[in-house]
């Protein structure tokens, strides 16, 4: 008989530790869900939870239902589920995974690929403008017709 009370006291214990468990995570969340609204304004860099970045263009923090319009590259919007929005991109997150992209990026020995595009204009960045990407692709498309 005592074993039985003392199992049944082991089991509320543990109810009323998984109910306020969950109260506060439950508030956690809350919090920083309204943090990221509040802080989910046009202009500002997000992570999107596909891993793609991008830059806030319209987003109603009242309702969660209306997509958010993100640019993903200059002129390029797409709309998504304002939930979608992992979080925001601080600038030193941006430096860090730049760095780190950067040192990804670079060959193991000391050689140096042929990057140089084909109009022969070599970019500092190693990345193609804009305009640049647009010029070789209708080079491409005339290519292949």
């Amino acid at each position: 008989m005592p074993m039985e009370f003392l199992l049944f006291g082991l089991l509320a214990v543990l109810l009323v530790f998984m109910i306020f468990n969950t109260r506060k995570r439950t508030k956690q969340m809350k919090a920083e869900q309204e943090e990221k609204a509040s802080k989910t304004l046009p202009g500002v860099k997000v992570l999107l939870q596909g891993g793609i970045f991008g830059t806030i263009v319209a987003y109603d923090a009242e309702d969660l239902d209306a997509p958010a319009l993100v640019e993903i590259a200059p002129g390029t919007i797409i709309e998504v589920h304002s939930q979608a929005i992992l979080r925001i991109v601080e600038p030193k997150d941006v430096i860090v995974e730049d760095a780190v992209a950067d040192d990804a990026a670079l060959p193991a020995d000391d050689t140096t690929p042929n990057t140089a595009p084909a109009s022969g204009a070599q970019a500092t960045s190693g990345m193609e403008t804009t305009e640049e990407t647009r010029a070789r692709l209708d080079r491409d498309s005339d290519d292949t017709k």
